[in-house]
């Protein structure tokens, strides 16, 4: 059975499991493969954290991460398209938030 992890605030929604990777297609229709790292809730909008995985970058190993803001969900309310969050005031402010809700979960330097 696989582990349920705890969020560690309010606006913070962990992976269910570590380790869970999605296939995304990028502008160029070229295949990206992201871990999930964690969804935050920030003035009223979702954004997610992901890590780029390839060979020299497994799952659940560190570097730096994406920030995808959700921009439609699906009817049960889960996300279901996102895209690249640009706005670098915003990137900011919703990472901080991510180090505060995950201090206890990832390790940042």
């Amino acid at each position: 059975m696989a582990e349920i992890r705890e969020g560690s605030a309010p606006n913070f929604a962990p992976p269910v499991q570590e380790g869970i990777v999605f296939e995304f297609e990028d502008e160029h229709g070229d295949i990206e493969q992201l871990e999930f790292l964690g969804l935050i809730l920030h003035n009223d909008r979702r954004y997610g954290f992901f890590f780029p995985v390839d060979d020299e970058s497994p799952a659940g190993s560190s570097g730096e991460v994406l920030i995808l803001e959700v921009t439609e969900l699906d009817e049960e309310g889960q996300p279901a398209a996102f895209e690249l969050l640009m706005d670098e005031g915003i990137a900011q402010e919703v990472y901080d938030d991510f180090v505060e809700a995950t201090k206890d979960i990832y390790r940042f330097v």
